[in-house]
């Protein structure tokens, strides 16, 4: 059944515990962080303390996506905070088979993610060293964006190297109530939604509705 995934980036960090235990109480298994460095997008966000922080707050699976320049610098900094998925872009990784290896040898799961103009091929080699594939369906920067739909036909290239190597399908950007039926459609297993979830300050109660659709 896909599942939900909350963006911290949407969330009120005035309020973050209370938030993350509102999709807690909603049902949501994961939270998602975006970590945006000011380089290889332009936005800053967070850091490993961050995640250091959160992770003492809940138990639930913490994914952070590294949009940022050289992220085998960093990799081990957000293990150690309490990351159970870490994923780095193949736009951005110098090494990106020494940095997958780097991040399961870490005990932790290695996600890979690309970008909407990058095309399938380029991931295709690395597909059978991932533990989670993030397919992005805005170009990273900024949260609130429109869906690129034209980008969710990665995830059906995706389903035939999902079915033999067994990585979940994450899907992320413009995710919310008019667009996560079509990201399902597709086989995405995963939606991250930030502003579809927190955007209205009642985030159990939007969890709840954007769930309903994916169970339609």
């Amino acid at each position: 059944m896909p599942e939900i995934v909350p963006s911290l980036l949407s969330s009120d960090f005035s309020r973050i515990t209370d938030q993350i235990k509102a999709v807690e109480r909603a049902g949501a298994a994961r939270l998602h962080f975006d970590i945006m460095d000011g380089h290889f997008v332009p936005n800053i966000t967070i850091g490993p303390f961050i995640v250091e922080a959160i992770r003492k707050v809940t138990s639930l699976h913490l994914e952070s996506h590294l949009m940022i320049e050289n992220p085998e610098r960093y990799i081990k900094n957000f293990v150690d905070a309490g990351s159970d998925t870490v994923i780095v872009h193949v736009e951005a990784s110098k090494e990106l088979y020494a940095d997958l290896k780097m991040i399961r040898k870490l005990g932790v799961k290695a996600g890979l993610v690309l970008n909407p103009p990058t095309p399938f091929e380029n991931i295709e080699p690395y597909l059978q060293d991932i533990d989670h594939l993030l397919v992005m369906t805005v170009n990273p920067g900024f949260g609130g964006q429109k869906m690129i739909e034209e980008a969710l036909e990665k995830v059906a290239l995706a389903k035939p190297y999902q079915k033999k190597y067994k990585f979940p399908i994450e899907v992320d950007g413009g995710v919310n109530l008019n667009t996560i039926e079509k990201a399902v459609k597709v086989g995405a297993d995963l939606l991250v939604a930030g502003e579809a979830v927190f955007g209205n300050n009642k985030p159990e109660e939007s969890f709840i509705e954007l769930s309903k659709r994916v169970n339609l």
